[in-house]
C-alpha cells in the first residue's frame, strides 16, 4: 500500500484533510495509507507528501523548521527522489523564495517567487478573501484533470504567491484582480484553495494527486 504522509507541523487542518484524502482515495479505488505524521523518517520512505497549512507565513515556516530533521527530509524525497507533493493554502506558500507578512521570511524556495499582502483593485473586497470562487485552468496538468475553467473552489486567504516564471501559474482567480490559485512544476503542486473544503472540486483534485505520476 502507498504511503502518503500528511505532514502535522502544528499549523493545518489534518483532520479534514485526512478524511478528503482517504475519501478520494477510496472514491479511486487507490489503496493509499493517509499518515498524519511530525517524524520525518515517515516523510523520508513516503510515496507523496502533502504540506497543510494556515496561519501566518513565518508562524507555519518556524513550525516547519522546528521539527529537527524535517526540512532536509522534505528537500530529500521531494527535490531528489522527485516524490509528488502537494502544498495546501500557506503549504503552497512556503515554496516561496520569501514570504512578506510582518517582515521577510525565507521559504523553501522550491518554486521560485514572493508571496505578499493581497492588494485588490476594488477596496471595497474585503481580506482576507474568505469563501467560494471559480478557477481559471490556464495549462492542462494531471492534477487538474477533469476540472474546467469555472469550477469552483474554497479560499481563506490575505497574502498571495507571485510566482517568477509565469509558466509554473496553473490557475488563477479573480479577486480584484488575477490571483495565484494553483502553482506547481515538475513532481510539485501546490493549491491556494482548500481542495479539502471544495467539495467536488477539491475531491477530485485530491484524487487526481494520489493517482499522479510525474
Amino acid at each position: 500500500m502507498s504511503l502518503v504522509a500528511l505532514i502535522d507541523y502544528g499549523s493545518g487542518n489534518l483532520r479534514s484533510a485526512e478524511k478528503a484524502l482517504g475519501r478520494a482515495a477510496q472514491e479511486r479505488g487507490l489503496e493509499r495509507h493517509i499518515a498524519v505524521t511530525a517524524d520525518p523518517a515517515v516523510a523520508a520512505q513516503a510515496d507523496r507528501i502533502v504540506l497543510p497549512g494556515v496561519g501566518a507565513f513565518a508562524d507555519c515556516m518556524g513550525g516547519l523548521t522546528a521539527l529537527p530533521g524535517m526540512v532536509e527530509a522534505l528537500r530529500e524525497a521531494v527535490l531528489v527522489r522527485k516524490v509528488p507533493f502537494l502544498g495546501i493554502c500557506v503549504g503552497m506558500q512556503l515554496m516561496a523564495t520569501v514570504g512578506r507578512e510582518f517582515g521577510d521570511h525565507k521559504g523553501l524556495n522550491w518554486i521560485a517567487g514572493e508571496v505578499v499582502r493581497m492588494t485588490p483593485s476594488d477596496p471595497d473586497l474585503k481580506i482576507p478573501h474568505m469563501g467560494w470562487n471559480e478557477l481559471r485552468v490556464l495549462k492542462d496538468h494531471p492534477v487538474f484533470a477533469g476540472i474546467e475553467s469555472g469550477a469552483h473552489a474554497y479560499f481563506v486567504h490575505s497574502f498571495v504567491y507571485r510566482t517568477t516564471d509565469k509558466s509554473h501559474l496553473l490557475a488563477t482567480t479573480e479577486y480584484g484582480g488575477a490571483v495565484a490559485a494553483a502553482i506547481g512544476r515538475d513532481n510539485i503542486v501546490g493549491t491556494q484553495f482548500h481542495p479539502e473544503k471544495s467539495q467536488a472540486t477539491g475531491l477530485t483534485l485530491l484524487g487526481n494527486f494520489l493517482g499522479w505520476t510525474p
